[in-house]
């Protein structure tokens, strides 16, 4: 599998692709959603995850797979992960005979 280069956050591409075509709002998106605008305006803004659970409403919701945004999800943390890669502190392990 192809690492990404600085993967949008799920909820740029959420924005983007669903709620701006559709004309809709967040109010209105969170309600379609079944979800507080608090929870999807904080996924939109990047500073929430797309959970399980997200991903299965946003699939209901738009037509698409639960496992493409837990993927994009998954992604992006990765990314994230591995701007820290030089902090962690971790030893090679090995077996010995």
């Amino acid at each position: 599998m192809m690492n990404m280069f600085n993967p949008p956050h799920p909820g740029e591409i959420l924005r983007e692709l669903c709620l701006e075509p559709l004309g809709l709002t967040v109010t209105k998106a969170a309600e379609g959603l079944g979800v507080s605008r608090k929870t999807l305006s904080a996924i939109l803004n990047g500073k929430a995850g797309i959970s399980p659970e997200m991903a299965i409403r946003l699939s209901m919701a738009f037509d698409t797979s639960a496992e493409s945004w837990l993927n994009q999800q998954a992604q992006y943390d990765l990314w994230i992960a591995r701007q820290r890669q030089r902090a962690y502190k971790v030893e090679r392990l090995i077996a010995t005979e």
